[in-house]
């Protein structure tokens, strides 16, 4: 800080090859706080950083933003950037259990995310051994699904962020939004088309990474028009619940333990369908029997002379089945004398 005025908050790419964090970060504290980051902004979770030993000569500049303030509060520095969005941040130093010294860059959003005050299970969803999430390409910033049995493959998907398989078709798939980002696409119009497209598959879902009563807290949409919209959304595609989960974690455990389930439920109804295939085929159903009135106008048809009403003859009848390939009906059949 120069004359009263701080300096930018500048980030560079960090030219250590080996080290897992691949951010400089200068902080304008003083002569200069340099740390090792993560990431450019703590948008989805606290970004770890771990201190630098100095600044590159020649730093390949990923961003510089103007600073409003950076004030030291005890363990925790205060940093505010001269920008509309993504501005208020903070960066604490703490001591782990081990003594190690450690360092956490967080909002206010991803602190409170980090304390949903729950405890997430640890159990296998629906008792599948290990389940493979489908993550879509696009996602930036995707659920990593650590604490859960998973595997995940990154690919392009037709609909949603997150799906699962059957049969190498997707079956079920999970469409991720922020608050922002769920009342930017409400307003648009462009949720519409994508519960659209969600409802193709045999099992679709919405997850909110907030709670529904920070939809009328909004500063910038009226907070009735929102909720209209989203009531709107999700009476005319019924089949894709839009699930509010309060925080990102939750939505992630959420997000697992919907597709898990689907896919059981899936699976179950594919394995009955076979199973119903191969009864039908060990005992097929019984043929229909002839109505008298289809037996009469077939005999007519072969010259055969027959009453209008009455019991038609059981050679008539025994020439209708022969004819189509019936077997003989036993009622018709003449009788064996019992043996004395």
């Amino acid at each position: 800080m120069m004359g009263g005025v701080p300096e930018d908050f500048v980030i560079v790419r960090n030219p250590d090859p080996r080290s897992r964090l691949p951010f400089l970060l200068r902080v304008p504290l003083g002569d200069g706080v340099v740390l090792k980051a993560g990431e450019t902004w703590p948008r989805t979770s606290k970004v770890y950083c771990h201190r630098a030993e100095g600044w590159p000569k020649q730093p390949e500049v990923v961003e510089r933003v103007p600073v409003r303030s950076c004030v030291r509060r005890g363990a925790a520095v205060d940093l505010v950037l001269d920008r509309s969005r993504e501005n208020r941040s903070q960066i604490v130093f703490t001591v782990l259990r081990n003594g190690r010294e450690a360092i956490f860059w967080q909002t206010a959003r991803t602190a409170r995310q980090a304390r949903p005050r729950v405890r997430t299970p640890t159990a296998r969803a629906s008792g599948l051994p290990t389940l493979t999430i489908l993550v879509d390409t696009s996602e930036r910033y995707p659920y990593r699904f650590a604490r859960q049995q998973t595997d995940t493959v990154r690919r392009r998907l037709p609909v949603g962020d997150y799906a699962v398989e059957l049969d190498g078709q997707v079956v079920a798939a999970v469409e991720r939004k922020s608050l922002a980002d769920l009342v930017s696409t409400l307003t648009s119009g462009r949720l519409g088309y994508a519960l659209a497209e969600l409802a193709t598959l045999p099992r679709a879902a919405v997850v909110v990474e907030d709670r529904y009563s920070r939809l009328f807290g909004l500063e910038h949409v009226r907070p009735g028009v929102a909720a209209d919209a989203l009531a709107e959304v999700q009476v005319r595609w019924p089949s894709v619940p839009i699930v509010f989960c309060e925080t990102r974690p939750l939505a992630e455990e959420w997000t697992y333990r919907y597709l898990a389930a689907a896919l059981t439920e899936l699976a179950g109804w594919l394995d009955a369908a076979s199973l119903e295939h191969t009864l039908l085929a060990a005992a097929p159903l019984p043929e229909r029997e002839p109505a008298v009135a289809e037996i009469r106008a077939w005999a007519r048809q072969q010259g055969m002379e027959v009453s209008d009403r009455g019991r038609l003859p059981d050679e008539v009848q025994q020439a209708y089945r022969a004819a189509h390939h019936l077997a003989p009906d036993p009622s018709r059949l003449p009788h064996q004398r019992r043996s004395s």
